[in-house]
């Protein structure tokens, strides 16, 4: 996993992002908190996480999209951090799962036949409407499809083989018009916890949430 400030102001609160799969910052590399550092994680071929990068901060916020609630629940998990939100955006704990999250045959399909058209077409449908899709396209991340099909494969053996972490989200996000994650399954996911839900009319990529929750986690969105 890579770990990278966006803005690094040494604030005593933190932002750290998990991404979805696929990203890298140069998505979010406009969002500038006034009063937080924030961190964007991304590439999870691996599951390292550098723990000693949290120990200056007094308070942090975990905000996840897609992918990353997943990483996030399992990296996160047992531990006693000053938590002041956490926030799953568009993503279960559940990420290659029938009823909670990608259909397996999906996820699978996505994986054998990812190239560089399929990778637009991916993107197409994370966003809402063509007007956002070419927002996206002009920060999109710059990363080989290669490494992205490794990181499919990754996630995928990792979730067969670890055990579903224990973390708790405060807050989850679903967007109503997500074609990545089935929202009928994101709701099936958060029923299950104590996790209060928001629903909202936007797509799987939802650039107005981001810039709100990756700036000022502690006000309500507008939904």
């Amino acid at each position: 996993m890579i770990q990278k400030y966006i803005t690094h102001k040494r604030n005593e609160n933190l932002i750290l992002f998990f991404a979805g799969w696929g990203m890298d910052t140069h998505p979010f590399l406009s969002y500038d908190p006034d009063t937080s550092d924030l961190m964007v994680c991304y590439d999870y071929r691996t599951m390292d996480f550098n723990l000693s990068t949290l120990s200056p901060y007094t308070s942090i916020d975990v905000i996840a999209w897609s992918m990353g609630v997943w990483t996030a629940s399992q990296v996160l998990s047992g531990l006693s951090l000053p938590y002041r939100n956490t926030i799953a955006v568009n993503g279960t704990p559940f990420p290659i799962d029938e009823f909670k999250g990608i259909p397996p045959s999906i996820y699978q399909g996505t994986l054998e036949n990812l190239d560089k058209t399929t990778l637009q077409k991916f993107f197409h449908r994370m966003c809402k409407d063509n007007a956002t899709f070419k927002c996206f396209l002009q920060k999109m991340p710059q990363r080989p499809v290669e490494e992205l099909k490794e990181e499919l494969e990754m996630i995928r053996l990792n979730y067969t083989r670890v055990p579903s972490g224990n973390f708790t989200w405060q807050k989850a996000f679903i967007g109503k018009n997500d074609r990545i994650f089935p929202p009928v399954n994101q709701q099936r996911a958060w029923e299950e916890t104590n996790t209060c839900i928001f629903e909202n009319e936007e797509a799987h990529y939802n650039e107005l949430l981001f810039s709100e929750l990756l700036t000022n986690p502690t006000v309500q969105p507008i939904l």
